[in-house]
Order: C-alpha cells, then sequence, then structure tokens
C-alpha cells in the first residue's frame, strides 16, 4: 500500500524516512508520500528554544551515524548498493562538504557537532528529500475507517499510516509553577539566556543523558553542591565498546536475546546511564553526589524544596525527605508521553488488539519487525518504544538507516531480505 505515512514531529526519525523515500522514488519505486506534521520547525528539539537544549552542547552520538546509517538497505535485492549510494549524497560528510565546513572538521580532529549544528545538517536532508511539514501542534489521534486523522488547532491532517517520534514536552517538573523548581525547558531557557543559577544545594532529579547534559552546563554555574536524584545505586557508565555499539547498528541477534538479556542490555547501554566524556566531566568536580531513590512528591517549605524519595531496601519502602534549594527535574516526559492525544477510538481499537491496558510493557512488547504494532490497522509505528523488541538503536540516533528501512519496508530485515529470490520486488511501503 502507498498512500500517506504522517509523522508525529519533524526530528531526526522523520528526516531519515523522507530521505529514503525519497531516494527511492529517484530510482522509480512507488512510495507513500511523507507528511510531518510539527509544532515550531525541522529538528526544533535540537536547538535553543525547543526546550531541551541551548544548542551549544555536544552530541553524544557519533555524526557518522547519519540518517543512512548503517548503510546496509535490504529494501531492494539486487538495487540495495545504489540505494546506499544515493543515501551517501545526504550523509553528514555531504552536508560539511556542501556547506564548507569538510577540511576544518577534519582537522579539528573530527569533533562531535553541537546541537545547532547537528540541526542545521537535518534541515539540510530534510529539504534535499522535500520533507513535507505542516505546521501545528498535534492536540489528538482519531480514526476515520481504515485512515488516521492528526487533529491541531488549525487543521486535520488524514493519512495511511502514523509514526510517532520525539521526547514529548519538556516542561514537565515535579512541583509546578514553583520559582525554585526547573523544568528542562525552563533550565535549557536560563542557558540560552546566558542567565547564571547561584545556590548552595541543587539537585538533579534523573541519571539519563538528559540529567548529564544538564549538569555539564551546571558545571559553570554558581553553586556549592549538586545531588543526582536517581533510582540506580550509583551513576553507572554507559556501555561504548565495539561490542556494545554493534547491537545498536546491527539488531541480527537481538532476537535470540532472552528478555530478561534485553533489559540487561539496554540498563548498561543506554537507559539511566552517563556517557564517558560525561563521568570524566563528573570526576574532576568534586561537587557532584549521588543519592539513590524515587522521587515520590516535592513540597516548598522554610525557603527550600523538599523532596521525599522511596527507597526499597531488603523488600522493604523506605521513605526519606531532603532539602534543597534549588530543584531540576531531568527525569524526562516519559514514554508513554503520546497516550493522552489518543483519542477514546483509538484507545479502544489499541486495548483490544493488546489484550489490556496501554501500559510500557505491553506496548514494548507487541512492537513488530516494521517498528509498528503487530496486528493494528491502520498502522501505528512506535519506534521510540521498539528497542527492547526490536534493538537498542532503534529509538535513538544509532541506526537512522535501517529504522527508514524497517518502516518502508513493513518490517523486512536483513535475513529476509538476503534469503529473496525473486529479481523484481514490487515496493510495498507500509
Amino acid at each position: 500500500m502507498t498512500g500517506r505515512l504522517a509523522i508525529l514531529g519533524a526530528g531526526a526519525k522523520a528526516v531519515a524516512v523522507a530521505a529514503k523515500a525519497a531516494m527511492l522514488r529517484e530510482m522509480g519505486v512507488a512510495t507513500p508520500e511523507i507528511v510531518a506534521v510539527e509544532q515550531t520547525a525541522v529538528a526544533a528539539n535540537w536547538r535553543a528554544g525547543g526546550g531541551w537544549t541551548d544548542g551549544r552542547h555536544r552530541l553524544g552520538t557519533s555524526p557518522e551515524k547519519d540518517v543512512g546509517f548503517p548503510y546496509r538497505s535490504t529494501l531492494l535485492p539486487g538495487r540495495n548498493a545504489e540505494l546506499d549510494q544515493r543515501m551517501m549524497r545526504l550523509s553528514w560528510q555531504s552536508y560539511l562538504v556542501a556547506t564548507g565546513q569538510f577540511a576544518e572538521w577534519v582537522d579539528r580532529g573530527k569533533p562531535a557537532p553541537t546541537h545547532e549544528t547537528w540541526a542545521g545538517y537535518l534541515c539540510w536532508v530534510g529539504e534535499a528529500a522535500g520533507l513535507t511539514v505542516v505546521e501545528g501542534e498535534v492536540t489528538r489521534l482519531s480514526l476515520d475507517g481504515q485512515s488516521w486523522l492528526l487533529h491541531t488547532r488549525d487543521d486535520t491532517v488524514a493519512a495511511d499510516a502514523v509514526m510517532i517520534t520525539g521526547p514529548g514536552q519538556p516542561d514537565r517538573s515535579v512541583l509546578p509553577g514553583h520559582p525554585q523548581v526547573l523544568s528542562i525547558a525552563q533550565f535549557w531557557q536560563l542557558a540560552a539566556d546566558h542567565d547564571r543559577i547561584d545556590a548552595e544545594r541543587v539537585a538533579v532529579i534523573g541519571g539519563g543523558e538528559t540529567a548529564a547534559s544538564m549538569l555539564n552546563e551546571l558545571f559553570k554555574h554558581r553553586v556549592s553542591t549538586i545531588t543526582v536524584i536517581s533510582p540506580q545505586a550509583t551513576l553507572f557508565t554507559r556501555g561504548e565498546s565495539f561490542f556494545e555499539n554493534r547491537m545498536f547498528s546491527d539488531p541480527t541477534d537481538w532476537a535470540g536475546l532472552t528478555v530478561a538479556e534485553r533489559r540487561d542490555v539496554l540498563a548498561r547501554t543506554d537507559r539511566g546511564v552517563f556517557s564517558a566524556r560525561v563521568q570524566d566531566s563528573l570526576l574532576a568536580d568534586d561537587r557532584i553526589r549521588h543519592l539513590r531513590g524515587r522521587v515520590a512528591h516535592g513540597v516548598a517549605a522554610d525557603d527550600r524544596i523538599r523532596i521525599t524519595l522511596h527507597t526499597d531496601r531488603h523488600g522493604e519502602r523506605l521513605e526519606t525527605v531532603h532539602g534543597f534549594d534549588l530543584v531540576i527535574d531531568g527525569s524526562g516526559a516519559g514514554s508513554l508521553w503520546f497516550l493522552p492525544l489518543l483519542g477514546q477510538d483509538v484507545l479502544d481499537l489499541l486495548e483490544v488488539r493488546l489484550n489490556g491496558p496501554l501500559t510500557s510493557d505491553r506496548l514494548q512488547q507487541a512492537i513488530g519487525d516494521d517498528l509498528a504494532l503487530t496486528g493494528v490497522a491502520p498502522k501505528l509505528f512506535l519506534p521510540n518504544l521498539s528497542g527492547l523488541s526490536q534493538g537498542p538503536g532503534f529509538p535513538n540516533l544509532s541506526c537512522l538507516g535501517l529504522l527508514s528501512d524497517r518502516v518502508l519496508g513493513g518490517g523486512c530485515n536483513t535475513r529476509q531480505a538476503h534469503s529473496t529470490t525473486r529479481r523484481n520486488v514490487e515496493y510495498q511501503s507500509l
């Protein structure tokens, strides 16, 4: 089925799918129309003002893991090498050459680009791929027969399939509206405006890369102590050797692991861990402390923010209270941030197909090879929840080229493609 694929959010995943579709059209292959519905602009979350960064911090993933990586297309047996060559025209290196930055980047030792520079690359690819962007914030997703309807305040976009991307809204906090509690968006707005934070005791909630980038920024401010609050026993370093990275680039063996083994890999390499670069910074700064526990709630009392933590020890739940002058909530929007957008008709359909309430675990285990929910029609692609079932690289930037193959190819994986003996394959988009 061709038709229209609507993508909620115009970030890296939307750009990668649009790029692959554009190259396929050049090769005479039928592809769906790709439409991104975006509140602000392409790659907005990578720029100051998007709420997730000030644009000056460095990309945590190698920029060579661009929209075509790992350049092992499987969509067109007999023509995959040609497809990869065409995708190379939209690579990170091609962008640098086109903008006169390649030689300087190489001479400087190929540094990680800033988030702002990475946003520039994504915009360049999106323009080259002819990505259609409908401006507006999606307020509701509903169904009309076999079509999706994406409702914004000013428009309604109909589509044959939908892909939901993005981390959600960065304005959540443990105590909304209080001046001594900052959400992710509020923190990065201060950083972008060059406002200096001056506080004695600061707490950062979260143990992942969002919190880690905040710590990198906090080092520059006038703070006496910084306490990182996370459920983990300590601040773990992300595994970044060849063996871990290979699982992100090539998930061929992922299906052979048990669910428990997959969760262990994700815990060591992706969720609630800091990159080695950030850990080196932490070691050099004696203001950093770690406090284990899950935040239950926060209250303002005696000019401080009192954070109540729950900690499980020997099967018993302990409750402790800690006071801070400033709290920065870097825990993120949560993996199910999009559920409030789903109309009741969508919720009913999904609960019937998944045989129960829409929990994170149930959704993750129901995602098939094509990164869509199995048995749900019309198609609903959830790449940000596909790590457990399909491989750790799909929710992030680690294998955007493989992600676009999966989405546009209807779940065709490498082994299936290599076992195909037909020379003329009719390309089915969704």
